[in-house]
């Protein structure tokens, strides 16, 4: 994204509704047919924000995050902790499907990323949670590890911001499951603290 784009992102988008709109423009040349840009949904005011990767397949022929199996499984996670997922704002570090399903590399998320640097300032929430290595890579430290950091609080700028696997991680590896669990279970905590 050059940074007259950027630039525009950050200046001209003054309502979600405006963001979504020059996100589905400037990125239309990244999708393939039949899909569109997944730009997130939730409320405005969401006191949650979960950054996923990338939207698979299905996301970008419906146009919406989360909506296959590693969907299904966040949407468990949150009804476990005493959340409906229209409670929550979800969205990813990328807004379009990558090609092959490919891990998007860090020109992918630098081009992407003033869109949800704007989506965070916009809703402000008070707390936000990163799902897989891609999430934590592209707004905390392109060097991190999930390994070490899953579970731990961080915070980007200023936000207090929650480490933990990509729901889709337990379907290559079942004991992480647990681990999703615990870390959506210290999300609770930290939700009734506030």
């Amino acid at each position: 994204m050059t940074k007259t784009a950027e630039q525009e992102v950050a200046l001209n988008s003054e309502t979600l509704d405006m963001l979504r709109e020059m996100c589905e423009r400037n990125l239309a040349h990244h999708v393939a047919k039949g899909e569109k840009p997944v730009f997130g949904e939730g409320p405005s005011d969401s006191r949650i924000m979960i950054i996923g990767e990338a939207p698979g397949a299905k996301e970008a022929r419906t146009g919406r995050p989360f909506v296959g199996n590693a969907g299904r499984l966040l949407t468990t996670l949150l009804v476990e902790i005493g959340l409906e997922r229209n409670e929550v704002y979800i969205t990813n570090i990328l807004k379009t499907h990558p090609r092959g399903n490919r891990t998007p590399n860090r020109r992918m998320i630098l081009e992407q990323l003033p869109y949800l640097k704007r989506q965070i300032q916009m809703i402000a929430p008070g707390i936000m949670v990163l799902l897989g290595a891609t999430a934590l890579k592209g707004l905390i430290d392109p060097h991190a590890r999930i390994t070490r950091l899953r579970g731990t609080w961080l915070r980007f700028e200023g936000i207090p911001t929650l480490v933990t696997y990509h729901p889709a991680a337990v379907f290559h590896d079942d004991t992480k499951k647990e681990l999703l669990r615990q870390d959506f279970q210290a999300l609770r905590k930290e939700l009734d603290r506030r």
